[in-house]
C-alpha cells in the first residue's frame, strides 16, 4: 500500500509556485509517490490562453525531472470531457485499489472545494493537502467548514511564491519560473517569447 499524492492543475507555465509545492509534497514522509498530472479541460478555470497539451506535458515533465518521487501521469488525456477531480481519483482507485491518494490544492481552491463538481462524493474518496496562502483569512474558515462536512484535510504551512499565471504569460519573468521551463518556454518560443 502506498501514499500517493495527486498534483493537478493546468500548469500553464509550471511556475516556481508549482514546483515549490512539489518539492514539499516530495518531502513529505509519509507520501511514497507524487503524480504531477496536467488537466485537459480545465473545469475551474477560463483561460486567456492555454498553450498546447504537448508543451504543457512537457513543462511538467522538466519538473517531474528534479524530484524522484514525483512522475508525470496523463490519466486525464485518457477521457474526454472536463477533467473533474471526483473522475480522476475513481480512475485512480481502480487503476491503484489498495493505495491511499491525497490531492494537493492551494489555499484558495480550499475555500471552493464544496463547490467542486461533486465534492460531496470526492472527500469520501480521497483526502486532501491544503497550502495556506499568506495573507488568506479564509483558509481557517474553509478547513473547519470542510473537516466538520468530513473531508480529512491536511494543512501544510509553507512559503509558496505566489505567482499570477495570466501575468506571467504575459510577461515571462525568469525569476517566476524554475531554469529548465524558462529555457523551455524560450527555445520554443510559446506564450509569444
Amino acid at each position: 500500500m502506498s501514499d500517493i499524492a495527486v498534483f493537478g492543475g493546468t500548469f500553464n507555465p509550471f511556475h516556481v509556485g508549482h514546483y515549490q509545492m512539489l518539492e514539499c509534497i516530495s518531502n513529505l514522509d509519509f507520501i511514497d509517490k507524487v503524480l504531477v498530472m496536467p488537466d485537459k479541460i480545465p473545469p475551474h478555470k477560463n483561460c486567456d490562453y492555454i498553450v498546447s497539451d504537448e508543451h504543457r506535458q512537457a513543462m511538467c515533465k522538466l519538473a517531474c525531472k528534479d524530484f524522484k518521487k514525483s512522475e508525470l501521469c496523463l490519466i486525464e488525456f485518457e477521457r474526454e470531457g472536463k477533467s473533474y477531480t471526483v473522475d480522476t481519483i475513481k480512475l485512480l482507485r481502480n487503476k491503484y485499489p489498495d493505495d491511499n491518494f491525497f490531492v494537493v490544492i492551494g489555499g484558495d481552491m480550499l475555500s471552493t472545494l464544496d463547490t467542486w463538481y461533486n465534492w460531496q462524493e470526492l472527500i469520501k474518496l480521497t483526502s486532501f493537502i491544503a497550502f495556506k496562502r499568506d495573507g488568506s483569512s479564509d483558509f481557517e474558515s474553509a478547513y473547519n467548514r470542510l473537516t466538520n462536512l468530513g473531508a480529512n484535510i491536511i494543512a501544510l504551512d509553507y512559503k509558496i511564491t505566489d505567482v499570477s499565471s495570466t501575468k506571467l504569460r504575459k510577461k515571462i519573468d525568469k525569476n517566476l519560473l524554475p531554469e529548465a521551463i524558462y529555457d523551455y518556454i524560450i527555445e520554443k518560443g510559446i506564450y509569444n517569447v
